[in-house]
């Protein structure tokens, strides 16, 4: 039974992109839907903190439920489709900047948004991975198209200890691919080991080199920092390497030439999670089987709703291992 009103996390039109705080809503201000969902889990995204904390303009309508994905069990349905008590998962789509998302007890959203949980994953796996994870997924497959292969090379992943290096890291060791983390922080080269990394390199004693081709190092290479390490990665992959560029918390542009592309063949694939319905379910049939990682228990650290600012700003300054997953039966 959903209460007329209910904890959420709502951004609002204050300051410069708008602002976030918690406060009680009610059950007549959600967003329209076909399906009502208790929500159960909610990941914390980079672009859910620069949303709530108004670092961009993310925010389409205010107030705004934020929180870029969840998972959760249907309340009830007016599409034949879900059933009170099943239990479901949802992504992108909007959630978070255009229509209410993850950080609120309970959601109301459109059934064609909603994807049964596949067997193989507990609703607490489904949000540990997320949108990080989907994007992971679909990164490998891009990637896999590509030619990549397990007997090609080493497969550097950037950002190593991040939601999205995580679980790159732990998928690509368990399909038999020689992994190396790149970090800022050194400090957390057991937690990568423990994931299946086979090598941890310091970011921050690397030498990039400044020839328009380094070294050809890389076979592969999962990005999800941009910027200055973009453009290194694309001097130093091997020839026909890919590199999936997956986000940007090292900034959004970069420089650099067309040699690697001309002379190497290096392909840069970039990674939208905005994809057609069958693809994200073949995504997500691929993460609750083959592509599933062995140690989201290690990835995953869960947090209350009320300590969502606190969580933000632990993101934002690159303080957190993993993913953080609001759990809304926490204290």
């Amino acid at each position: 039974m959903v209460p007329e009103r209910f904890l959420a996390y709502r951004i609002h039109a204050d300051g410069r992109f708008g602002s976030g705080r918690l406060e009680r809503m009610g059950r007549a201000e959600l967003d329209a839907g076909d399906v009502m969902v208790g929500i159960r889990f909610a990941g914390v995204n980079y672009k859910d903190a620069l949303t709530a904390l108004g670092r961009a303009r993310l925010a389409r309508k205010f107030p705004l439920v934020g929180g870029t994905d969840l998972s959760g069990i249907v309340e009830s349905s007016e599409d034949s489709r879900f059933r009170p008590g099943d239990e479901i998962l949802i992504h992108s789509f909007g959630l978070g900047s255009h229509h209410d998302g993850g950080y609120a007890e309970f959601g109301r959203f459109p059934a064609d948004w909603i994807f049964p949980l596949p067997p193989g994953l507990t609703l607490l796996e489904a949000a540990t991975l997320g949108v990080a994870g989907h994007s992971v997924g679909i990164a490998l497959e891009l990637m896999e198209r590509n030619g990549l292969a397990p007997d090609r090379g080493k497969v550097l992943v950037n950002g190593a200890t991040g939601g999205v290096g995580s679980i790159a890291i732990d998928v690509l060791s368990k399909l038999g691919y020689h992994v190396v983390a790149l970090t800022g922080k050194i400090g957390e080269a057991a937690y990568l080991h423990s994931l299946g990394a086979a090598e941890v390199l310091d970011r921050n004693t690397l030498q990039h080199g400044a020839k328009p081709l380094e070294e050809e190092t890389w076979a592969g290479a999962v990005d999800s920092v941009g910027g200055k390490q973009l453009e290194w990665l694309a001097r130093t992959m091997q020839r026909d390497g890919a590199i999936a560029a997956i986000g940007n918390a090292g900034g959004s542009t970069f420089e650099g030439n067309v040699l690697p592309f001309i002379l190497r063949g290096i392909r840069l694939l970039g990674v939208n999670v905005n994809n057609p319905v069958e693809t994200k379910l073949r995504i997500w049939r691929r993460l609750a089987s083959d592509l599933k990682p062995r140690h989201l228990d290690r990835i995953v650290r869960r947090i209350a709703l009320d300590t969502l600012p606190q969580a933000f700003d632990d993101l934002l300054a690159a303080r957190v291992r993993g993913r953080q997953v609001v759990d809304f039966d926490s204290a």
